[in-house]
């Protein structure tokens, strides 16, 4: 069984689907016309009725904020021991 490609919703069209389940369409019928998965309409549902807004940065929690900026200084701090490790050793090289 092969997938289909992905499908990429503008923030106009999400806002519509939002709307006439708001306007009280039914949301498997929104489902079948629009040919959208139950989890991604349940998903703007939830965002735009939480944040009004679609996109993830919006709607992320504050403890996913901040995973997200230990998860960045983690890789900055894995790159500079790198360097020193690779400094480390062009200078041991260097002093023999």
């Amino acid at each position: 069984m092969s997938r289909s490609p992905r499908r990429a919703f503008t923030e106009e069209f999400k806002l519509q689907m939002v709307e006439l389940h708001k306007n009280g369409k039914r949301r498997s019928d929104i489902i079948r016309e629009y040919k959208l998965t139950p989890s991604s309409l349940n998903n703007w549902i939830k965002q735009y009725a939480e944040t009004k807004s679609f996109k993830a940065a919006d709607n992320r929690s504050e403890i996913e904020n901040q995973l997200r900026i230990a998860e960045k200084e983690l890789k900055q701090l894995r790159m500079e021991n790198d360097i020193l490790k690779q400094a480390t050793l062009i200078m041991g090289r260097r002093e023999k």
